[in-house]
């Protein structure tokens, strides 16, 4: 191995690590909040991706579809569990927030997917079909089991990647699709060239962390998440509800997916069962990191990062099997010398 080759393999270390960090962080997030190990995280990033190539295209992405009918059936669960108190002003506001803007945003999009606007307005419609669909997915699939115990939460999030996996091959085609770089600029620097696009990725990864350490520490809904995460009973007692943290949780989780696949979508071809493969990976690194940990798991993204990209260099047929198996001798680790614990809440 030269140093050419050495220079691109850490390249596209720190590329596929960057994404896989942010992926790891909103894993965390999600299980300290909600106790939910959201498995369909990459399902958001596909989403994001092929998205925004369906509006380069011209046409109607399927998300605009999949987000009214998922609102649909949001509103339906809502009334259904506040039927014996239900008002007329909730009602209204249920069918207008969960109907009404979807349906809005179906007909924007109709109006205006033809058009071809551009790259910018076109990310921000992406971000405007695509982010809605967590806090969706929370409130139809995790909000009524949210005192469930962790496996029945797994086994619900597993459940949730299958479906959205299969609405995405029903709304999206077994197609693969690329989107446009950000920049087509090429930066020469000596051995090895930098594509513009592979620094975007890096600085907005680099943008959202710290996004989410202000978030974290500054702000009033950053510090009730912090305090759901440390105890759910606890912020409760407080006053702070736990079905709006959950809420949020899986806001901020759609919007950070969403935004990663408008980021990797000009890098490799996504397919609609990409995301179970992205999301895994992030995955392994929150493990890694102990599932406790936003600097530990962002860490460990790197690690799994650097990994894959070294492994595909010199085993490319085994290099999915080398990233997962990285994962073993942690949790022996763990296993051996870690006190037996039980979740008290």
């Amino acid at each position: 191995m030269d140093a050419t080759t050495l220079l691109l393999l850490g390249q596209d270390s720190l590329i596929s690590g960057s994404i896989y960090a942010l992926l790891a962080v909103t894993m965390v997030m999600v299980f300290s909040v909600t106790r939910v190990l959201f498995i369909p995280q990459g399902e958001f990033v596909t989403y994001g991706a092929l998205t925004l190539a369906a509006l380069e295209a011209g046409r109607v992405p399927g998300t605009a579809w999949l987000l009214l009918g998922v609102g649909v059936v949001a509103a339906v669960v809502a009334l259904f569990r506040l039927r014996h108190a239900l008002s007329l002003t909730t009602a209204i506001r249920i069918i207008i927030t969960d109907i009404g803007l979807p349906a809005v945003m179906l007909l924007i999009v109709q109006w205006v997917a033809p058009m071809k606007l551009g790259l910018i307005p076109e990310m921000i419609l992406t971000l405007a079909l695509v982010v809605p669909l967590g806090p969706f997915v929370y409130r139809i699939a995790f909000q009524p089991l949210a005192e469930s115990s962790i496996l029945v939460l797994l086994i619900v999030a597993v459940g949730v990647h299958m479906g959205m996996t299969g609405l995405g091959l029903v709304f999206f085609g077994p197609e693969g699709y690329q989107t446009s770089a950000f920049s087509e600029t090429v930066f020469d620097l000596g051995i090895m060239t930098v594509s513009a696009q592979s620094l975007w990725v890096v600085a907005t990864t680099a943008a959202l962390l710290i996004a989410l350490y202000i978030f974290f520490e500054r702000t009033v809904s950053g510090k009730t998440l912090r305090a759901a995460a440390i105890s759910r009973r606890g912020a409760r007692l407080v006053g702070i509800s736990t079905d709006r943290t959950g809420y949020l949780a899986f806001t901020l989780t759609a919007m950070i997916g969403a935004v990663s696949g408008l980021m990797i979508g000009s890098l490799t071809t996504i397919y609609f069962d990409s995301g179970f493969i992205i999301g895994l990976k992030g995955f392994v690194a929150a493990i890694l990191g102990g599932l406790n940990s936003y600097p530990l798991a962002a860490a460990a993204a790197l690690l799994v990062g650097t990994v894959e990209s070294f492994s595909s260099y010199s085993a490319s047929a085994f290099k999915e099997v080398i990233v997962f198996t990285i994962i073993i001798p942690v949790l022996l680790w763990r296993s051996l010398f870690s006190p037996p614990a039980e979740h008290h809440e």
